[in-house]
């Protein structure tokens, strides 16, 4: 019987004495994150969330629970510990000895364009004899960017290769006085200040400078997402934001700068979009990041009123092109008022079904469908 006591006693004491470390010490030295193993994907590819636990300590954890949620619309599937409602709620179990690094890999889809984050976990850890809980919310921010995959149509393509042409034939209209790519012999009809007289000196004939033909300025691409009627286009609003990624694509890669205004907001900032003109890979990643950010439940500000003056007051050689899902009166006097200043554009116009919709007739000749 004493010696029931005792090691009852001893029990109970080893108990309350492994029970008080641990409560003091389970969540030192622990650390938990989460990492996107690309910063970015594009909308419908496969991406990975890495969860890493790291115990730095001689402490051993029999159960350590994480918990977080993301956004639904990263597609991790219906596994074990997983729930999907209005957010995607998970929870993993994990055993992690002491000193030890844990890494679990979850697949997903990125199903929606969108700027997902995870900002936070919450843990839930045991004793050693797993009869006491102990909780910690701790902060955590990873990021993804889902990128709206670039329009591609046989009806965009066409399109593009109409803009291209008219691109080409604008760049040889003019000559740039600034650039040169070559010298010649004189023709009768050259203007004796494109005479190149150090090389007329070393020759002893007359030589002119070859100039190179002025560039475009720059193309500059608007969009307005406004969706006001009874009926909404919600399939014809994102193509119109993958449209106005196709299109960026496609004149950066002839290496021209580039610009880009619409009127969604960004659900980060909370401001409409407005990027400068440049050229070059670093541009497209802006355009895609922008665009991913854009929140659709947020109403679009107004088009006309925040766009008109930067659409009609402009000065140099521009290609203007509009990307809009709807035509809404104030949309459609805007485009009148910029065609009869003689100015060239085009209007993306994505559309789904069969219906053709009506459109006055002098805009018609400027607007490309993009059947969706």
């Amino acid at each position: 019987m004493i010696r029931l006591v005792i090691i009852g006693t001893l029990f109970f004491l080893l108990y309350y004495v492994q029970l008080n470390i641990y409560r003091r010490l389970w969540l030192q030295h622990l650390n938990i994150s989460f990492l996107f193993t690309k910063n970015y994907i594009f909308q419908g590819e496969q991406g990975e969330l890495q969860e890493v636990i790291e115990n730095r300590k001689w402490l051993p954890l029999a159960m350590l629970k994480v918990k977080f949620q993301t956004d639904r619309r990263l597609d991790f599937g219906t596994g074990k510990g997983s729930k999907t409602t209005d957010q995607y709620y998970r929870y993993d179990v994990f055993r992690v000895g002491g000193g030890e690094r844990v890494t679990r890999t979850l697949p997903f889809k990125g199903t929606r364009r969108g700027y997902y984050i995870i900002n936070g976990a919450d843990l839930v850890a045991s004793d050693l004899l797993l009869t006491t809980s102990f909780m910690m919310s701790i902060p955590i921010r990873t990021e993804l960017y889902v990128y709206p995959r670039p329009w591609d149509s046989d009806e965009l393509r066409r399109a593009l290769t109409r803009l291209n042409g008219e691109i080409l034939v604008r760049r040889n209209l003019l000559e740039d006085p600034f650039e040169y790519r070559g010298i010649r012999e004189y023709q009768p009809y050259d203007s004796m200040r494109t005479i190149n007289w150090k090389a007329t000196a070393r020759t002893d004939d007359l030589k002119v400078n070859l100039k190179n033909f002025t560039s475009l300025k720059y193309v500059r691409i608007f969009f307005n997402l406004q969706d006001d009627g009874i009926l909404k286009k919600e399939e014809c609003v994102e193509a119109a934001i993958s449209i106005v990624a196709g299109l960026c694509a496609g004149f950066l890669s002839q290496g021209l700068q580039v610009s880009c205004y619409g009127n969604g907001l960004d659900t980060e900032t909370g401001q409409y979009v407005t990027i400068a003109p440049k050229a070059g890979d670093s541009q497209m990643d802006t355009i895609y990041r922008t665009l991913a950010r854009i929140d659709l439940g947020k109403n679009p500000i107004s088009f006309t009123d925040t766009f008109r003056e930067k659409i009609l007051n402009f000065s140099g050689d521009v290609i203007t092109c509009f990307v809009a899902p709807n035509q809404y009166d104030d949309f459609l006097n805007l485009l009148g008022e910029y065609q009869a200043s003689g100015r060239e554009y085009r209007w993306f116009y994505p559309v789904s079904g069969t219906k053709i919709p009506e459109l006055p007739e002098e805009l018609k000749s400027h607007v490309q469908l993009i059947h969706v």
